[in-house]
């Protein structure tokens, strides 16, 4: 028992010096810290990390959720050879933290046992501070993530009201590698190993004492855009159309006395670079040091779950996705994504039921606008706002073929799409979009389809960057039709937000009426939306201003009359049970 044991362990990343002596190591090339529990998946940017760097013959230990007030966890693995690797998490520790009304999360889908107590606030600049506490002058700290990644410049913090300076300073972190980064990370540490300088390494940010040599675009320093909103608007819509790998230039940004330095990003990974990621020996569980203090409902999600590409066109204001995997979408291939079912199909606790294939957006695998592909995103025009461009081509041909495959794949029971679908790009496909429906509707469905149409007024809809309401209801009529045509009971399920900037009671009220009279339903899923780190709708909450026009922009931020908009769409007439918000409040009082 204690052999086998010992082997399942050893098909992990090391987490302990008894891990460490297993395979013959006395120390580590790379030890990475992150905010959630070890899950060795696919899904989990530091399992991906880490194992992209063993690949490449690196040696990598990971340290996760460790104790910030002793040195016992932090220390265990040794100081490593080249670099330690920080980051918050799957998700940025202030929103895994707080609610959108800064009420202290109880639960953490990430943690052992599922309650909220490993993880800290700003998780990658507590870790670093952790590290130097017990490490003076180590190796360099290397932030990633999505935490670092979405506050590599200076951006708005809702939980502090303020605007935070870039978190490479904050942290007194040596690098950041932000976005997805596969190559750069390898690249970093093949030249720390060989001695070589790491400052032109793409998608990495840095520090400097002056301002670097050749082209650079030079943002408004983070002092200006602090006492200048207008500045703060410029400097965001510079940092936001230089992402593109193709087009970026590097950004370079006085922080007083010295520069924050953000390379171009790193180049895409190829379909082949993608499979091969993919591929690597994850163990889609728990690691079993882990697993022994909990189990965590992440897995529920993502351990029969497959990813089939990234990136998003849709370009949501509320959405970080543009600024960290990108707006060109890459997908893997029909085999690669074969390959990994008939690995699940393997997997002793596999039921025969695929929970998910897709990514940030289902339906936007296997295609992409051949200009882009080519030359970079567009600076001055979006994929699908206000509408979809005649140059992207949407055909969902390939996407029905993959499902096809994955359907006949022996041991698969059933597969389903989970992940958010737009319905503008298959109403957009004249030739393919409604047999992919029909495919969706009559084999990938578990009973309820969820659609994020987030509104349901065309002027808040234009803030958020989305589709009108009229591609919505043609989308629930076709729904509906084909669903009573294949004789099955199923349902839409819709994510809506309130408070978005822009958006009043008024505007709920006709949400709510709308949601009734043409939608059928009393919408259940509504929540506040929340400003994160770099996206436009978080620029339009703290400047109450709309980036586009600079025009000024109605923004709720009282805590109350938020939750107020929230329960105008949930709360259920008087005369029904379940009432749950009696009057409505104004600056504490009824009104």
């Amino acid at each position: 028992m204690e052999r086998t044991l010992n082997t399942e362990i050893n098909l992990f990343l090391p987490t302990s010096p008894e891990e460490l002596t297993a395979r013959g190591w006395d120390y580590c090339d790379v030890v990475l810290v992150s905010g959630d529990s070890y899950i060795d998946s696919p899904f989990i940017g530091a399992a991906v990390i880490g194992r992209v760097l063993e690949k490449a013959g690196f040696r990598v230990g990971i340290i996760a959720q460790p104790d910030t007030t002793t040195g016992s966890d932090i220390t265990r693995l040794g100081e490593p050879r080249l670099f330690w690797g920080v980051t918050g998490g799957s998700v940025d520790s202030m929103v895994a933290n707080y609610t959108a009304t800064k009420k202290r999360r109880k639960n953490d889908d990430y943690t052992p046992g599922g309650e909220n107590t490993r993880r800290p606030d700003r998780a990658v600049i507590t870790y670093t501070n952790l590290i130097r506490r017990f490490y003076k002058n180590t190796r360099p700290i290397v932030l990633g993530g999505i935490e670092a990644s979405l506050r590599r410049v200076p951006h708005y913090d809702y939980w502090s009201n303020s605007v935070r300076r870039s978190i490479l300073f904050d942290a007194k972190a040596d690098f950041i590698l932000y976005g997805m980064a596969e190559k750069s990370v390898v690249e970093l540490a093949s030249a720390l190993a060989a001695g070589s300088g790491i400052t032109n390494i793409k998608g990495l940010s840095y520090i400097s004492h002056d301002l670097p040599s050749g082209d650079s675009l030079e943002l408004p320093a983070y002092e200006d855009i602090v006492a200048d909103k207008l500045a703060f608007i410029r400097m965001f819509h510079d940092f936001y159309q230089n992402n593109d790998p193709l087009t970026a230039r590097r950004l370079v940004q006085r922080h007083g006395d010295r520069y924050l330095v953000q390379n171009p990003p790193a180049p895409y990974l190829s379909q082949q670079e993608l499979d091969e990621a993919a591929g690597l020996p994850y163990q889609r569980r728990q690691h079993p040091y882990y697993e022994k203090q909990g189990a965590v409902r992440a897995l529920e999600t993502i351990q029969f779950s497959i990813n089939t590409h990234r990136g998003c066109y849709g370009e949501c204001n509320f959405c970080a996705i543009a600024v960290h995997e990108g707006r060109t979408v890459r997908w893997r291939s029909i085999d690669s994504i074969k390959k990994e079912a008939e690995t699940l199909t393997r997997h002793p606790d596999f039921k025969g039921i695929i929970q998910d294939v897709g990514g940030p957006t289902a339906n936007m695998y296997g295609f992409e606008c051949r200009k882009k592909l080519a030359k970079g995103v567009c600076s001055d025009k979006r994929c699908l706002y206000p509408v979809d461009c005649s140059v992207l081509k949407p055909d969902h041909q390939m996407q029905i073929k993959l499902l096809k495959t994955l359907r006949a794949v022996s041991g698969v029971k059933k597969v389903f799409v989970a992940s958010g679908i737009r319905y503008d790009l298959i109403q957009a496909d004249g030739t393919h979009g409604r047999a992919y429906l029909q495919e969706i509707v009559e084999h990938h469905v578990s009973g309820q389809l969820k659609v994020a149409p987030e509104h349901t007024e065309d002027h808040i809809l234009a803030k958020m960057g989305k589709p009108g309401r009229a591609s919505l209801l043609q989308f629930k009529k076709d729904f509906d039709l084909l669903t009573a045509q294949v004789g099955k009971k199923q349902f839409l399920t819709y994510y809506l937000i309130a408070a978005h900037p822009g958006c009043t009671d008024e505007d709920m009220r006709h949400l709510k009426r709308f949601a009734s009279q043409e939608l059928h339903i009393s919408p259940e899923q509504v929540q506040i939306f929340t400003p994160t780190p770099s996206t436009y709708s978080s620029l339009m909450y703290y400047t109450e201003m709309d980036p586009f026009t600079l025009k000024p922009l109605f923004v709720e931020k009282d805590t109350l009359r938020k939750e107020r908009q929230k329960m105008i769409v949930v709360e259920k007439p008087a005369n029904q049970p379940g009432r749950t918000f009696a009057a409505g409040r104004k600056n504490g009082k009824k009104s």
